[in-house]
This record gives C-alpha cells, sequence and structure tokens, in this order.
C-alpha cells in the first residue's frame, strides 16, 4: 500500500477502529503500539499514548501531554515543516490520548548517525528552529528516526511549549552557526503565521495555554531577531538518557 498523505492519515487515525493494542514496556509513560483497522486504508499501525499513563511531572500540568503532542504536530503541519507523523487526540482503550502514526525506521539509525550524513543537514537544522520554537524540554537522539526514503522524522513531543525556557537537546551541533537563508525564510514564515489569525495556526491555539501560545510566537521572533542557532543556555541543556 502507498503511503498515506498526511490529510488521509488524520482521517485514518480519527475513523479507524482500534485492534490489538501492545504495551511498549521501555516508555517511561504508557505507551502502547496499536493496529488499527479502517475500511478504506485497511490495517495501519498507530502510537497510541493516554492520557491515563503520563507520569506526573513538577514542572508540567498533569495529563495534558497528550495534547503537546498533538500540538507540536499542529504547529509543524502549520509552518509547513512535515517531519512530525500526524497526530490526533482522540479516545482509545485506556481513555482520551494522542494517537500518531507509526514510522517504519531503523532504530539504530538515531541523531548521532544522522549527523554524520551531509545530506541530511538541512532536515536536521528544520529541526533545531521548531525544538527553540516549541521549546523542546526532551530531544534524545532516538526520538528522531530515518525513513527508508531518506525523510527524519521528529517524535515524542510530550515535553514542549512551556512558557519558562526548556530545551534540552542533544542536537549543539550547529550552535551559533547563522541560520541558512531558506530555513531563515521558512522560520519567518512560520513567525507571522503564529502572529497573525491564519487557520493553520487555530488548531494549534485550542490544544495549548494562550500564555504558552504567546511563548512560543516570541522564541520565533527572538531566533528570528538572532539569525543565528541556539547556544546551550544557563541550565541544563541535554537530555537524559542522551538516546
Amino acid at each position: 500500500m502507498e503511503p498515506l498523505d498526511f490529510d488521509t492519515a488524520e482521517r485514518v487515525l480519527l475513523e479507524a477502529e482500534f485492534g490489538d493494542c501492545r504495551p511498549i514496556w521501555y516508555s517511561s509513560n504508557y505507551v502502547y503500539l496499536a493496529v488499527l483497522r479502517h475500511p478504506r486504508a485497511g490495517e495501519v499501525l498507530a502510537i497510541y499514548k493516554p492520557a491515563r499513563g503520563e507520569a506526573p511531572l513538577w514542572d508540567f500540568p498533569d495529563g495534558a501531554l497528550y495534547r503537546r503532542e498533538a500540538a507540536a504536530y499542529r504547529f509543524a503541519r502549520a509552518a509547513g515543516w512535515n517531519f512530525v507523523p500526524p497526530t490526533v487526540v482522540r479516545e482509545g482503550p485506556q481513555g482520551i490520548g494522542a494517537l500518531q502514526l507509526f514510522i517504519p525506521h531503523d532504530p539504530h539509525q538515531h541523531y548521532f548517525e544522522q549527523r554524520e550524513r551531509p545530506e541530511l543537514a538541512e532536515q536536521l537544522q528544520r529541526i533545531v528552529l521548531f525544538d527553540v520554537v516549541t521549546n523542546n524540554a526532551d530531544r534524545k537522539a532516538g526520538h528522531l528516526l530515518l525513513d527508508g526514503a531518506g525523510h527524519v522524522w521528529g517524535i515524542d513531543h510530550g515535553l514542549c511549549f512551556h512558557v519558562q525556557y526548556k530545551l534540552r537537546t542533544v542536537m549543539w551541533d550547529w550552535a551559533g552557526e547563522p541560520i541558512p537563508p531558506k530555513l531563515l525564510h521558512e522560520l519567518q514564515r512560520a513567525a507571522e503565521g503564529l502572529e497573525g489569525e491564519e487557520a493553520p495556526f487555530a488548531a494549534l491555539r485550542e490544544l495549548i495555554r494562550p500564555e504558552e501560545y504567546r511563548a512560543a510566537l516570541q522564541r520565533a521572533l527572538a531566533l528570528l531577531e538572532r539569525g543565528r542557532f541556539p547556544l546551550p543556555g544557563p541550565h541544563r541543556s541535554y537530555p537524559w538518557p542522551l538516546v
């Protein structure tokens, strides 16, 4: 079967029936690999993260990480950065949660392998900009998946959009370097979208708090003004574990 485009994948994720749903045991929160059955798309694999399986955190609201997963997808799509797999909010066997299209990949080809391939640099740099704007507090190397077509996908965005500085990432390879003009133009468009009333960004507003939305806009504008990839901050700048 041909890979699903983003709009079709969203519909399938929202409409399909849950079949087999097995826990992924190495995750800190409850995460399931679900088999979905759809009358037109057939069987589709997805990652299901229910709210009731989220471990409490001192600095993020309880039971809201799944909404941040969906918000990260909505922002990436609105910005034209199609590297977050289609993600929706819906009811599942364990209640409301995030449901994300599963991306087939080689788990050994994580970021520390990808950064050695020059042809992937632009994709990786784009994800760095995304992480700064969304304030991603958990960009591990294993959260970057490389599919068979050479496309890099970013996953695990539950710890995004905090109003306080939280950026923790393994992606410091371009720290302090100028942002390439093409990516700077894309960032400009994303900032304009956040600042305006465009429909694609309206869905993002529904998933995060108003102050979190404003903070994302301010981070985008500050990054544009600097014109350079960020440097590690004054606080802990790396996630743990790294992969």
